[in-house]
């Protein structure tokens, strides 16, 4: 289905397509939590005395928190956002009490709950100059800010970018030693594109370990980081020198097998968790033990690309965890939600969903494309009608589109016919 295609319009920057290309190219968005970043946002708290810290990357409708501390969501709007005038104006932003400023007196922020006051953020800037996130202090009461702290939130935002950098370089996972999320998932695009050019078979495993959060709480992180090395070792064991493993983040893991179908993954995926059931780690005070949770899914060559792919095998993981866990789950089958089309692109675009006869507009962020349709996120999907024009404004172009999946931060549309 074409596109209405349109002369672009004026874009802030926060929807500037190079930008959200260097947003992307790091693939950290919506990835659990890892200790670089939270060692980070606990010096921001510990340095400056503030009750809430933040570690941010923006894309094109939400400022998502990659580590945060003091604070009880994981994502905002953009436009409730202190954090996107630091980056707008490539420069740090000191707010020493926001009651008094014209331009954040009336933010939900600061009449609402959080009652935000002083406010410092300084953006991460990459090294090719793109600004993606801020590292921010916040706190409930005004308060100064010196010079030299300011220097010190812009040393911690070059450390955020350092980090980022090498996580992007790296191929294996420096603590388990397995492949890390960017390789295992070069790697798998490469047995992807071969089973879909051959109508192969091929299946991949999603797995985390149970109540992993627990087991740092309760016996510390160091025992935590013996028992994601011991889930590695094991797994490996266990796998073919063929097959591709990898960690995905914190305690999410993954698998790809080629030239295997649903019955054999099944197969795969219960040695893998008998195997982990068995794992006993001498000399923890009350005995340790693991389990973990599986879901299976297999290759549909001719609509599956490596995304779509992840996608089954990460529901029919959350469908083991609705199970009661320590159990392994076979994607039940199509929906409209993971069947994708052999010509999708993954995308980062900022765009907007236009409805109510274009009295109602809601930024979003397109993560996928195809001929007919397209894949959004949303900050919440419940108010959105069926109808709506999704318009990338950067690019001029428009779709009239029907919501034929919806989640709660997302939504799959159908482009209609003209």
């Amino acid at each position: 289905m074409s596109a209405v295609l349109e002369k672009p319009s004026p874009v802030s920057p926060i929807a500037d397509e190079a930008r959200l290309e260097a947003v992307a190219r790091y693939d950290v968005l919506d990835t659990p939590r890892e200790p670089a970043f939270d060692r980070v946002a606990s010096l921001i708290r510990l340095i400056f005395g503030v009750e809430t810290s933040v570690v941010s990357l923006i894309d094109g409708h939400r400022q998502w928190f990659k580590a945060a501390e003091g604070n009880k969501v994981d994502e905002l709007p953009i436009k409730d956002t202190f954090c996107r005038h630091a980056l707008i104006a490539s420069a740090p932003l000191i707010v020493p009490d926001a009651t008094k400023d014209e331009r954040f007196r009336n933010n939900p922020l600061v009449t609402g709950e959080v009652g935000v006051r002083f406010y410092a953020g300084v953006p991460i800037t990459t090294y090719d100059g793109f600004n993606i996130g801020t590292v921010c202090a916040i706190d409930s009461h005004p308060r100064e800010f010196s010079e030299r702290e300011e220097k010190i939130l812009y040393e911690l935002a070059q450390i955020v970018t350092n980090e980022l950098e090498l996580r992007r370089l790296a191929t294996t996972d420096g603590l388990t030693g397995i492949s890390t999320r960017r390789a295992f998932k070069e790697d798998a695009q490469k047995f992807v594109a071969l089973a879909r050019r051959h109508r192969s078979q091929l299946s991949a495993i999603a797995f985390d370990i149970n109540h992993f959060k627990k087991v740092n709480d309760t016996y510390g992180h160091a025992a935590g980081d013996v028992v994601l090395k011991a889930v590695a070792e094991t797994v490996g064991g266990v796998l073919r020198q063929s097959d591709v493993l990898g960690r995905l983040g914190g305690e999410e893991f993954a698998v790809i097998l080629p030239d295997a179908d649903a019955a054999s993954a099944m197969a795969v995926a219960e040695k893998l968790r008998h195997s982990l059931l068995t794992l006993r780690f001498p000399g923890s005070k009350p005995p340790m033990t693991i389990s973990a949770s599986f879901g299976v899914a297999t290759l549909d060559p001719g609509a599956d690309d490596l995304d779509a792919l992840l996608v089954k095998a990460d529901e029919a993981l959350y469908e083991a965890k609705g199970a009661g866990r320590n159990v392994s789950m076979l994607w039940r089958g199509a929906t409209t939600a993971t069947t994708r089309h052999i010509d999708r692109r993954r995308v980062l675009k900022a765009g907007r969903l236009v409805f109510n006869d274009k009295k109602s507009v809601i930024d979003c962020t397109v993560r996928a494309l195809w001929d007919g349709g397209a894949e959004v996120q949303v900050f919440n999907s419940a108010d959105i009608p069926d109808a709506v024009t999704l318009e990338i404004r950067s690019s001029g172009f428009k779709w009239d589109a029907t919501v034929v999946s919806r989640r709660p931060t997302s939504l799959e549309l159908s482009f209609r016919a003209a």
